[in-house]
Parts: C-alpha cells; sequence; structure tokens
C-alpha cells in the first residue's frame, strides 16, 4: 500500500537491474535499498563544498521569491546552518533540527543564535514558538515518515504561515532514463521519491491549503551528468560521482545546456518544490 494514498503498489524495474515500488494512483515510489542498490556511494553526503556555496544563494532565493524575508524561520534539517545563516542576517528569528545530523560543522553564528534541536520534529510542537516559514531542502526523501514530518511541520507554522519543502522528483524524466544510474538514487538514505501529485495529496492531506508544487530550474543543474557518468562508466564509487574533477566540471561546462533543456522541457529538472500555507 502507498504510504501517501493508501491505493496498490507495484514493481517497477529499473533501466540496469534493480527496482522501485510505484503507487498505481499517485505515482509516489519508496525504495528498499536491497531491491535498489544502484551503485550507492557510501555515505548520505554526496555534495561538492564549491557547488554547495551556490546552491544555497539560489535555494535561498527561492524561498524568498516574490516578498520580503519571513520574520521567524524553522529549517528541519538544518545540516551546517548554512541556511539559517542567511535568514538570521536577514533579521528573522531562526530555529530548526537535525537528528541525524551529517557530522558537518555547525556555522558558529548559527549555533549561538539560533534555537537548534537534536529529536525529530514531532517531539517540538509543543515547545517551539510558531514561525511564519517552515522548510526543508531535500530531506523529505530520507526521513522515516513523511506524513508526520508535513504534519508536524504544519503544526509549527503560525495561522497563515508557509511550508516549503524541496524534494528530489520521481516523476522526472531523468529516472526513466538513466535507471539506476540516476545520481539522485546514488544517496543510500533516498528512500522514497515524490511525484507532483504524491506531494500535492500528503500537503493536502495534512490541512495545508494554497498547495502548488513546482519545478525549479536551477535546482541540482549536475544530475545530468552526474548520472551519465554513472551510466556509462558504472564502478563502485565510495565518495560519490562528484568527488571525480573531471564529472564535476563538466557538470558546470554544461549548465547552459541543461537549462536550455530543462526550459523546454520541464519534466526534465529533477525537483518538486511544494509551498502551502496554513489557514488562518
Amino acid at each position: 500500500m502507498c504510504e501517501i494514498c493508501g491505493n496498490r503498489t507495484a514493481r517497477l524495474p529499473l533501466r540496469g537491474g534493480g527496482s522501485l515500488t510505484q503507487c498505481l494512483d499517485c505515482g509516489h515510489l519508496t525504495r528498499d535499498l536491497a531491491a535498489a542498490p544502484a551503485a550507492h556511494r557510501d555515505h548520505a553526503y554526496g555534495g561538492e563544498p564549491t557547488l554547495d556555496v551556490w546552491r544555497l544563494a539560489l535555494t535561498h532565493r527561492l524561498l524568498t521569491k516574490g516578498g520580503t524575508p519571513p520574520r521567524s524561520v524553522f529549517e528541519v534539517g538544518y545540516g551546517s546552518g548554512a541556511l539559517l545563516r542567511r535568514f538570521l542576517n536577514d533579521g528573522a528569528r531562526a530555529a530548526g533540527t537535525d537528528p541525524d545530523q551529517l557530522e558537518v560543522d555547525v556555522d558558529p553564528v548559527v549555533r549561538e543564535r539560533a534555537e537548534l534541536y537534536d529529536v525529530p520534529i514531532e517531539q517540538l510542537a509543543a515547545t517551539v514558538d510558531p514561525v511564519q516559514l517552515v522548510y526543508g531542502i531535500h530531506v523529505l526523501e530520507h526521513v522515516l515518515d513523511p506524513m508526520r514530518t508535513l504534519r508536524h511541520s504544519a503544526d509549527l507554522l503560525a495561522p497563515g504561515g508557509v511550508v516549503q519543502f524541496l524534494t528530489p522528483a520521481g516523476d522526472s524524466d531523468g529516472l526513466r532514463a538513466y535507471g539506476g544510474a540516476w545520481w539522485m538514487l546514488e544517496d543510500p538514505t533516498h528512500v522514497r521519491f515524490f511525484s507532483a501529485e504524491s506531494l500535492r495529496r500528503a500537503a493536502a492531506s495534512v490541512g495545508l491549503v494554497d498547495v502548488r508544487v513546482t519545478r525549479p530550474a536551477l535546482d541540482s543543474l549536475v544530475t545530468d551528468v552526474a548520472s551519465l557518468a554513472r551510466l556509462t562508466r558504472p564502478r563502485k564509487r565510495p565518495h560519490g560521482v562528484l568527488a571525480q574533477r573531471s564529472v564535476l566540471a563538466a557538470g558546470l561546462a554544461s549548465a547552459p545546456v541543461v537549462l536550455a533543456a530543462r526550459a523546454l522541457r520541464p519534466t526534465l529538472r529533477p525537483t518538486l518544490h511544494l509551498t502551502a500555507r496554513r489557514p488562518g
């Protein structure tokens, strides 16, 4: 049964071997690592520091697009605290939780000025002051229970507050084209992939309104090059394909072509962006 809508599921074979489980109604995908090992790397983190800096700036811009920065924010899965630091710099009251912190250093300003927690979000609703924005960047694909995460994210919002989540798009063309070589499968802790429909249903089912799911063009620009490298040169890469400088350079060089292709065909974009509001 689908974890989002409760309907029947079936096996979805992947190009190159392995399979995911797909909901026959909403298209939601779940992953058993034994059935879809997909040449995964050893650790969850597989980014690259330079790319991470650019991605941070683009993500902050995306979260604040169309309005003034929020006065209060809460981040689900804050990592190094780099995004929280940006909101602190904007003058916001900042808080966040990360029970599975990836052993990275936390920004000292964030550690000093933000309210940081290391427990699941469901343990915080009664103790954290309501905020204008709750967000999570590539976190819903990792959690044990995405519905619970969304429900308690909504609980942390002040009336009229907004929730935003970015997550890999299981209904993108990339998964079909690259199969088990799709870069989003390289992370061994990616246990689900939303479709636009399953993400809309999940948000609406926890009482959020004005639900909107879009596909940002600028997120994960190196996904196609990284996937092609995994497809054409399959081998074990404990630190991930982006640890290869040649792949990283090719990803940066190909960005204009990738953006042009994504403009013509939005389903090439590998990320979904959920925006929804708490009534009030």
